[in-house]
């Protein structure tokens, strides 16, 4: 299928240093978007596969959108301040949600769990708003790029 990422590259220049929890959360991401994902440029049918490089300059999240030639298609500039409140979100409560897996009872692990894929789920589905009418992803390889902005996000 063409109609997907084959390659996703993250600016590590604006990557801070990241926890070992976080950085499983990027690898995760990232193995498991390569692995199954949807994402067509819309108005340009069978363009990809692509590669897509992910980076935030000047408070704008750029998707730069590659062929597998690495020769650029589209650059996508998304400003980041709709997306502030839900990544501070959802970091608050991973952060919670780490610590609570190395104490707490199930039920309280599984109730951080729930709002931990809730918010997921809100940034997510914000990110396909704000792609709408330019590319057409599914929901997993939204929730997937998501987590890579959240990555990217840090500081």
């Amino acid at each position: 299928m063409s109609d997907r990422i084959v390659k996703i590259d993250l600016d590590e220049r604006t990557i801070a240093r990241r926890s070992p929890d976080i950085e499983r959360e990027r690898a995760v991401a990232i193995y498991d978007l390569l692995e199954a994902n949807r994402f067509a440029l819309i108005d340009r049918g069978g363009g990809g596969p692509y590669h897509l490089k992910l980076s935030i300059e000047q408070n704008r999240l750029l998707l730069d959108v590659r062929s597998t030639a690495d020769e650029p298609m589209i650059v996508f500039g998304l400003s980041l301040s709709p997306f502030r409140k839900v990544v501070k979100d959802y970091w608050e409560i991973c952060e919670s949600y780490y610590e609570a897996i190395k104490v707490a009872n199930p039920s309280r692990i599984e109730a951080l769990d729930m709002g931990r894929r809730a918010t997921h789920n809100e940034g997510s589905d914000l990110l396909q708003g704000r792609l709408s009418g330019k590319v057409d992803l599914d929901q997993e390889t939204s929730r997937r790029l998501f987590t890579l902005i959240c990555v990217l996000h840090l500081r």
